[in-house]
């Protein structure tokens, strides 16, 4: 049975995180990542400017799309997502992907000073494509980077051994490029032309 009732309580006051199973964990997740990314319609949604939408009409529209998630289920998923793509607002009662979007979405971030090196982590199979032409954003609004080497590599090894390639971030600023943080701490950017990068 779904809580739809809303959260007003900071975060500081919510009730513990209850324990949900990894698999049902990595399922919401999917579930999660597809409509607040890239397929709101598909629930009847409308994502608002930042990607927001209300926590009660998410999980209505998910009751009514066959794939039940309870209140409780979606706090897990928000509180132990090991990459924190998922965040709610500071009154419970709205939640949002926080990057990764393919949907048309103001995402309404602010441009941030990124540090002076970034990585990029991905299978080798992909090496050549990104040596001739950069990094690409494809299908999402933003190229995805990583702060330290440990993430890049993570992230490299979901397709097979990681490759790791260093972003000369402090370059591409002093040459006019914009980026973006987003909360969860991954670094945005439109492109990033390939004289900008090497193989750590």
């Amino acid at each position: 049975m779904i809580n739809a009732a809303p959260m007003r309580l900071s975060p500081d006051h919510w009730p513990p995180v209850p324990t949900v199973h990894e698999p049902r964990l990595v399922k919401i997740s999917k579930y999660l990542s597809k409509h607040l990314r890239h397929q709101p319609e598909r629930l009847g949604l409308t994502l608002a400017p930042g990607g927001w939408v209300p926590v009660d009409a998410l999980l209505e529209a998910a009751a009514r799309n066959r794939f039940p998630i309870t209140r409780a289920e979606l706090d897990a998923v928000v509180a132990q997502n090991d990459k924190q793509r998922f965040g709610f607002d500071p009154t419970g009662t709205l939640i949002r992907a926080h990057q990764g979007h393919s949907a048309q979405v103001d995402l309404d971030l602010e441009p941030a000073e990124p540090p002076g090196q970034l990585y990029h982590g991905t299978a080798e199979k992909y090496v050549d494509v990104i040596l001739r032409s950069g990094l690409l954003k494809m299908r999402r609004h933003h190229v995805h980077l990583s702060a330290d080497l440990a993430t890049a590599q993570r992230v490299g090894a979901r397709r097979g051994p990681p490759v790791v390639f260093v972003v000369d971030a402090a370059t591409m600023v002093h040459d006019g490029y914009v980026f973006f943080r987003s909360e969860n701490g991954v670094w945005l950017v439109d492109h990033v032309p390939a004289v900008y990068l090497r193989r750590a």
